[in-house]
């Protein structure tokens, strides 16, 4: 359930912006229980490269992001050198793996949580927290106008747009792609245009596999695609919550190696996998997870709402209640400086 993928793939703005690379985010991205073992030779490596910089130049603070399998570790070894902990986008501790609260609890001085629900989970565990609020929900919103992006990609302006969102990671694409391709073919005929959304880098790499097929490929444009789509069909995770933000209907669904499936569902104990329905409190889109994710099912859903004008009405309802619960009355991110400015205050006060 991989809800921090925009934090994931932000490290080329944090590097424009003069932050010093040690490690790669992206090299220590994986999603899966089964799938990150082959993975961990090469994570522990990075693992060592950080605790090499932190005990050469004792930073003052760390601010620790998502990835908590890494970070949760790496919050341990700050502690034991009196390094502060600010951890921003909270681990999914009240979905699963509970047993991480006692580590936060032990190890962070700070937990800035982007999902409502989830500050009141934590501060009843004992960990000081605070709610900034999503910081999509500023910075979400199309680049182009409707005719700008049609012109753009050479789509029909008077047609209604499908998207296909299989993910942001190669291994999430591999599982997804031949369901959505298998159910943009049972939707062919209904006269739509089927597009594909996919980040940088990934265009080549799966243009054949949609080559014969009615699916056109954009790449970088997701946000406008989303804007325009009458409905996207999306793996869960961010895009859902930017779905959310632009009021682009949706259907969801996920797929693992099936041993990590197996593994994970005596773990997990939520009602919802999707966060967009999570941050409702109630089923709004439609999760097709794993055993239920086919062509077949996912094309039967878009052809509910598609042929529902009532039921499509009542989803984009619902999305704009995820909306006004994400955002915040400031910028979230200045929110966050402003909390690690004070913890280094305090660290200066005390010594």
């Amino acid at each position: 359930m991989p809800e921090a993928d925009f934090f994931g793939c932000a490290g080329a703005r944090m590097q424009a912006a003069g932050v010093r690379a040690i490690v790669d985010s992206r090299s220590i991205a994986v999603v899966g229980l089964v799938e990150v073992l082959a993975h961990i030779p090469r994570i522990y490596g990075e693992f060592r490269k950080l605790k090499k910089a932190i005990l050469l130049e004792r930073p003052d603070v760390a601010v620790l992001t998502d990835a908590p399998d890494f970070n949760l570790r790496l919050a341990k070894f700050l502690r034991r050198q009196r390094v502060p902990v600010v951890y921003l986008i909270a681990p999914q501790a009240w979905a699963w793996r509970q047993g991480r609260v006692k580590i936060l609890r032990a190890t962070v001085d700070r937990l800035l949580c982007i999902f409502p629900f989830e500050e009141e989970f934590f501060t009843r565990h004992g960990v000081p927290t605070t709610y900034i609020g999503h910081p999509l929900a500023r910075i979400v919103k199309a680049s182009l106008t409707r005719q700008e992006f049609c012109a753009k990609f050479g789509l029909p302006a008077n047609k209604k747009l499908i998207v296909l969102l299989p993910g942001s990671r190669r291994g999430e694409i591999e599982r997804h792609l031949p369901d959505l391709v298998d159910a943009a073919r049972r939707l062919d005929g209904r006269g739509l245009v089927f597009l594909m959304a996919l980040p940088g880098g990934f265009g080549n790499t799966f243009s054949e596999r949609i080559r014969g097929s009615s699916i056109q490929l954009i790449v970088d444009a997701t946000w406008d695609a989303l804007a325009y789509s009458e409905l996207a069909l999306a793996a869960s995770g961010t895009v859902t919550i930017e779905a959310a933000l632009l009021g682009c209907p949706l259907v969801t669904f996920y797929k693992v190696n099936a041993l990590s499936w197996i593994l994970g569902r005596w773990l997990v104990r939520v009602p919802f996998l999707s966060m967009v329905n999570l941050v409702a409190g109630r089923k709004i889109a439609p999760e097709l997870i794993q055993g239920e994710m086919s062509g077949e099912r996912i094309a039967a859903e878009a052809s509910l709402l598609l042929d529902d004008d009532e039921a499509m009405e009542a989803m984009r309802a619902g999305l704009r209640e995820v909306r006004a619960k994400l955002d915040s009355e400031r910028d979230p991110m200045e929110i966050a400086a402003g909390i690690v400015q004070k913890v280094v205050h305090e660290k200066v006060s005390s010594n």
